[in-house]
């Protein structure tokens, strides 16, 4: 008597959410305002502003731009400003920080644009291992915005998920 191979995962009621999915394509850029100091301490006005109105900003055309100083100085904020008015309009997107802080803000946004409710009283996971790698802040995004309104949220691979939350019967 030949019993039938059934494929439990794929019957199961799970629903696998890949934070892979909600990676933003392109390319990443980072500019370091470090190369801008004197003695990488002080950054003196007039050179910094003869930097910006001859830097090529159009390099930066649709990239994902990272601005931050890497050096242990004090970066007054104009300094900031005049790199993001010189980027708006040009770049994808800019972020204070460096490449993993701008790595996880793309990440936080496209997750922000998820409609929770879709996930109404489901059982989910977020798929662990995927093909890039995934800020910690993204799976930790994730579950705060999921959990009031999922049954059941886990970690992992569908056929070998850790718990993370389980709604209480009422």
């Amino acid at each position: 008597m030949e019993r039938e191979i059934i494929n439990r995962v794929a019957s199961s009621p799970l629903i696998t959410i890949e934070l892979d999915d909600f990676y933003e394509p392109g390319e990443r850029v980072e500019i370091d305002l470090k190369d801008n100091l004197e003695n990488e301490f002080l950054l003196r006005e007039k050179d910094f502003r003869q930097f910006v109105k001859d830097h090529d900003w159009n390099s930066y055309s649709d990239k994902f731009v990272a601005v931050h100083c890497s050096a242990d100085a004090i970066i007054p904020n104009w300094a900031y400003m005049l790199v993001a008015s010189k980027l708006s309009g040009i770049s994808n997107k800019i972020v204070f920080g460096d490449l993993n802080d701008l790595e996880e803000k793309l990440f936080l946004d496209n997750i922000s644009k998820l409609n929770p409710d879709d996930y109404l009283d489901k059982k989910i996971v977020i798929k662990g291992c995927g093909k890039i790698e995934t800020p910690p802040a993204a799976f930790l995004e994730i579950t705060r915005l999921l959990k009031p309104f999922v049954s059941s949220l886990m970690y992992g691979e569908p056929c070998s998920t850790v718990p993370v939350y389980k709604k209480t019967k009422s």
